[in-house]
């Protein structure tokens, strides 16, 4: 079995995605993982120009590590938007020089949206923030649930390792 980094042995800033089927939230801790900011999505299109937006902004953010948002169903299943976000993970692991991490992100679209409306903005503003804010979201309880925590092996037969 793969260690677990702890939290305090995660290196940030930490980039967090939330791959949408149109968009990809993106959001972004501090050196010191306390604050986070969420930044505009990204729009989605083939693996390599996804890896070449990732890319850059692992760069312009000096991004240590990389969280993916997985979409696991309610009752903790994968499903087909699952394993294509595994399969997602494995990629951004064997080409980024960095640990690459998936989390549970169930209901962070629901949360989302509950946050920003109670942040203030109308619903109508909340689908241009809504990727964004559910990627922080991903990112916070990453950042602060350390057990729910799945890194993503270079191997793809260790796979799922809860870590």
């Amino acid at each position: 079995m793969t260690k677990n980094l702890t939290q305090s042995e995660t290196r940030g800033p930490v980039l967090a995605l939330d791959l949408g089927q149109k968009l990809v939230g993106i959001a972004i801790s501090d050196e010191r993982l306390i604050t986070i900011k969420r930044l505009e999505p990204l729009k989605r299109s083939n693996w390599k120009q996804l890896l070449r937006d990732v890319t850059v902004l692992i760069q312009r953010f000096d991004a240590q590590t990389l969280v993916i948002g997985l979409p696991l169903r309610l009752d903790g299943t994968s499903g087909a938007a699952a394993e294509t976000t595994q399969r997602l993970g494995a990629n951004f692991a064997r080409s980024l020089q960095l640990p690459v991490y998936l989390q549970d992100e169930r209901l962070t679209s629901v949360e989302a949206w509950e946050v920003l409306l109670s942040n203030g903005h109308k619903p109508a503003e909340i689908p241009g923030l809504i990727d964004g804010e559910a990627a922080a979201l991903i990112l916070s309880d990453f950042l602060n649930s350390r057990d729910q925590r799945i890194l993503v092996p270079l191997s793809p037969n260790r796979f799922g390792e809860k870590k």
